[in-house]
C-alpha cells in the first residue's frame, strides 16, 4: 500500500513569483502595492503567497534581499573589481545610469523608490539601514583610497562618500521622471568633476 504525500504541491516556481513580486514593488513601491497586486503579478492566490512567502512584509523583505544581490549588484561589484577609488565610483555612477534606464524592469532603484510615502515604519527604517549601509561603504572605500595616496591628506571622506549617495539617489528619481541613459550617463561625469585631485608628487 503506497501512501500519499501529505499536501498538495506548489503549483508555481517560487524564483519566478519572486521575480514577478520584484517588478510589482519595484513599479509602485511597497505602499501602494496590495496583496491583490502581488497575486495578479506573481499569478498565484493569496494562500499561495502567504504560505510561500509569508505576510506582504516577508515578502517584500525577500524581494530586497534578492534585488541586493542582483540588480543592485552593480555598486559593490565596482567597489571590489576597480584598483581606484576614483574608478569604483565612476564605473558605480555609469553603471547606475544603465540599470537605473534599462528597459526590461521598472526605472530608478528598489530601494530608493519603494520608500516614498511608506507609512511601515519597520519597512522604512530597514530600507534607511541599508541606504545608510551603502554610505557606509563609500566613505570606506573612500578612506581606503586615501591610505593608498589617491587623495590628498585631510580629505572629508564622509561629506564625499555623502555626495555620491546623494546623485545616486538623485539619479533614481530622475530615472523615474523619463531621463534617458544618455542624459544620466552625463550626470555621472558631471559628478565626478567634484571629485578630489590627485595629490601631487613631492621630491
Amino acid at each position: 500500500m503506497t501512501t500519499k504525500p501529505r499536501g498538495r504541491p506548489r503549483s508555481f516556481d517560487r524564483l519566478t513569483a519572486l521575480e514577478q513580486a520584484t517588478m510589482a514593488f519595484w513599479e509602485h513601491g511597497y505602499e501602494t502595492t496590495s496583496v491583490s497586486d502581488l497575486t495578479r503579478a506573481m499569478g498565484i492566490s493569496a494562500p499561495s503567497l502567504y504560505a510561500a512567502f509569508g505576510d506582504k512584509k516577508a515578502l517584500f523583505e525577500e524581494v530586497v534581499q534578492a534585488y541586493a544581490v542582483s540588480y543592485g549588484a552593480y555598486g559593490g561589484r565596482a567597489f571590489e573589481e576597480e584598483p581606484t577609488a576614483r574608478g569604483a565610483f565612476g564605473r558605480m555612477l555609469t553603471e547606475a545610469a544603465d540599470v537605473f534606464t534599462d528597459p526590461a524592469h521598472p526605472r530608478g532603484c528598489l530601494m530608493i523608490s519603494a520608500a516614498i510615502n511608506c507609512s511601515n515604519p519597520e519597512v522604512e527604517q530597514a530600507l534607511r539601514d541599508r541606504r545608510n549601509s551603502n554610505l557606509t561603504s563609500f566613505e570606506e572605500r573612500i578612506r581606503r583610497g586615501a591610505d593608498a595616496g589617491e587623495l590628498a591628506a585631510g580629505t572629508d571622506a564622509a561629506t564625499l562618500a555623502r555626495l555620491f549617495g546623494a546623485v545616486l539617489q538623485g539619479m533614481s528619481q530622475q530615472a523615474r521622471d523619463g531621463a534617458t541613459r544618455a542624459e544620466l550617463e552625463a550626470v555621472a561625469d558631471a559628478a565626478m568633476l567634484a571629485w578630489p585631485a590627485v595629490p601631487a608628487a613631492t621630491d
